[in-house]
């Protein structure tokens, strides 16, 4: 045997090592004998650098410093789940579920949520070239130095793994090895840790990936997500990972009702504390990929797929004041302040009241004792009061009636839950508000600018909404509080370099109520300028994929207010983008302007995704369900029957993949 495979034998004899011990849990030979493997392995690639392999098992002891993370997007979206509480959302959920996908039988696979931080690995060719975190779900930070030091993380798969994909889990520490992590720590006279989650979350930003390969980090993986993959259901997608080397926990159980879903949950609720990893629930989906991509997706969250939290952890604490928030909407949020408590491994000092709704229905008082509740185990909340140890000289609580930052009276229209102060124009806390948001990082990203800078820049009469950033000079800025001539001068860089900011940051800066992220993208490739949108009726914004008559109606009022058209013709004047750039209207037509299509089934030569964006880059739009007002389905294979049958029923025409891309 020469050196080359001497190495290449060594390698593979580690991989499949590595494999047993850290995927299936059937380690095969002593730790020492591994050790002295690697070793061996070490001192041949290092005489024989010619031999180099990125997937070697010697590149897990880390060394790799990244001062820098560098953000990738995402080639498909990570979407946020909804959540379920009870057997009654799980009932609705299926509900909506049939009423889109008709009479057919629907399958769910049930899964446990795994308390981590999330994270989506590329693989080509079978090796890992990329791993990328969650971020805001469009695009993350590429994390590849310090995942490659986890251990149950295959750098080379084995079997019959596609060409390219991608496959997302959850980053997570083992309860066991969070505990030791601690004790050391506390052995070191250092403070612990206070939770699995935040640490295993924290260890994947360290810039030094060999203090990355110490920790005992392990990669549970639940979704595979790429093109002609050839697997038909997610649980099909488990056993395949499984097959290619991945860490698969094989808790995962096929059901064919709410019913037994219910039985999982409620097994699961009583068994996840002898578990070695925290989970806060169960992902339950539906099973059959085909109908996954008929349900689709609503602006944040896949239609196929639920999240149930488990009852989260409770303490008690005593309310020692309420206090109430302003947003920059307008929007009031009363606020309980507590006693500090140590609730799911973090202390808890402040916990939200809703409304005034929620302070009557719990009949919560100054000086209660309340039971706090993390509310799917991330927002604390108040969910009754000890009625036992309330104060005798305890009295209602008076929910306020003016604005407690501007003093204007306070209005609560029929269906809103929330009180809101109107003077949207006046109220300081709105203002900043609207320019904090505006100065954030999804939105303009203004760099050398926060929070308290622009409370600064109010206070001394600087600025008055977010166009007045634009007219800042350094000779203004430099005589504030904790501001040198360089960060004044940075300031107004960062202004400046914002007006490269594209449209649809623009357009979800402007902070137009319920217009986030996902809606502003939709209008700006919808109407393209910010004057086409401005001139849109109600109509024709709810035509917009996944527009309602709620953010249409809002749009319309934001521009129908005369001080926000002043600031829009101001920040236009200053340059901003405003419409969509000539890169991306090149390859865009009007040929099917007007036409509102829906998109069902598997297809050959583009992949849905694809399809969807050539209609929408030809002027079209897309629809997820199917009315008198849809032009054509654009049908593949495994069509959703039922919307098969209302198509013909409603006389709408069908064509295939062949016949629409003759149309554009």
């Amino acid at each position: 045997m020469n050196i080359e495979q001497q190495i290449q034998s060594l390698r593979e004899e580690l991989r499949e090592h590595n494999y047993k011990y850290y995927v299936l849990d059937q380690p095969s030979i002593s730790d020492y004998e591994f050790d002295m493997k690697l070793k061996e392995l070490q001192k041949l690639e290092a005489a024989h650098p010619e031999f180099q392999d990125p997937t070697s098992p010697t590149l897990r002891v880390g060394g790799m410093v990244t001062k820098n993370f560098e953000t990738v997007a995402h080639e498909q979206r990570m979407y946020s789940l909804d959540n379920s509480y009870s057997k009654e959302d799980l009932e609705d959920w299926e509900k909506r579920i049939q009423r889109i996908l008709g009479d057919v039988q629907v399958e769910f696979t049930c899964e446990l949520k795994y308390d981590g931080a999330s994270i989506s690995l590329t693989y080509e060719e079978g090796k890992l070239v990329r791993a990328v975190t969650r971020g805001d779900g469009f695009q993350g930070d590429d994390v590849t130095n310090n995942i490659k030091t986890i251990k149950s993380v295959p750098l080379q798969l084995k079997g019959d793994y596609p060409p390219k994909f991608d496959i997302r889990g959850e980053i997570i520490l083992t309860l066991e090895g969070f505990a030791k992590m601690n004790q050391e720590r506390l052995e070191a006279g250092e403070d612990p840790y206070m939770n699995p989650r935040n640490t295993a979350s924290g260890s994947l930003k360290l810039q030094d990936s060999a203090l990355v390969a110490q920790r005992p980090l392990e990669c549970l993986l639940y979704s595979v997500v790429g093109n002609n993959l050839g697997i038909k259901s997610q649980f099909e997608i488990l056993e395949k990972a499984r097959a290619w080397g991945f860490k698969v926990p094989t808790v995962a159980k096929l059901c064919k009702s709410t019913t037994e879903v219910m039985q999982f949950v409620d097994h699961w609720d009583a068994e996840r504390h002898h578990l070695p990893y925290e989970t806060d629930g169960v992902v339950v989906k539906v099973n059959s990929l085909q109908q996954q991509e008929e349900l689709g997706y609503t602006a944040k969250s896949p239609r196929w797929a639920m999240a149930y939290k488990f009852k989260a952890e409770q303490e008690s604490t005593v309310l020692n004041e309420i206090t109430y928030q302003v947003g920059r909407t307008g929007a009031i949020t009363p606020v309980a302040n507590l006693e500090p408590v140590l609730l799911a491994g973090t202390t808890v000092k402040r916990a939200s009241l809703h409304n005034a709704d929620q302070i009557a229905k719990l009949d919560v008082r100054e000086g209660d004792t309340v039971f706090v509740e993390k509310g799917g185990e991330i927002i604390p909340k108040i969910v009754g009061v000890d009625f036992t140890k309330r104060p005798l000289d305890s009295t209602p609580t008076q929910y306020i009636t003016e604005c407690p930052e501007c003093g204007t009276e306070l209005i609560r229209k029929e269906g809103e839950a929330q009180h809101f102060c109107p003077n949207d124009t006046g109220c300081p806390t709105q203002i900043t508000g609207r320019i904090q948001h505006f100065i954030s990082r999804k939105a303009m990203d203004i760099e050398g600018m926060g929070s308290e800078t622009v409370e600064l820049l109010f206070k001394e009469g600087l600025i008055a909404n977010y166009a007045d950033l634009y007219t800042l000079t350094k000779e203004q800025v430099m005589p504030l509080e904790r501001m040198a001539e360089k960060s004044a001068e940075n300031l107004v860089k960062g202004v400046e370099a914002s007006k490269a900011i594209p449209f649809e940051r623009v357009l979800f800066a402007l902070g137009i109520r319920y217009v986030g992220e996902t809606v502003a993208k939709k209008l700006a490739k919808a109407y393209k300028n910010i004057d086409a949108l401005m001139a849109a009726s109600q109509e024709e914004l709810v035509a917009v994929d996944e527009i309602g008559e709620r953010i249409a109606d809002s749009v319309i009022k934001f521009f129908s207010e005369p001080t926000n058209l002043e600031v829009v013709d101001r920040l236009k004047s200053y340059g901003l983008q405003f419409s969509l750039s000539e890169e991306q209207l090149e390859n865009q037509t009007d040929k099917l302007k007007g036409q509102i299509f829906v998109v069902s089934g598997v297809f050959e030569t583009i992949s849905r995704n694809e399809l969807k964006k050539l209609i929408e880059d030809n002027g079209g739009k897309v629809a997820s369900s199917i009315s008198s007002k849809t032009t054509f389905v654009v049908a593949g294979d495994n069509m959703g029957p039922s919307k098969k049958t209302k198509a013909e029923s409603l006389g709408v025409p069908i064509i295939s993949e062949q016949e629409f891309l003759q149309k554009v």
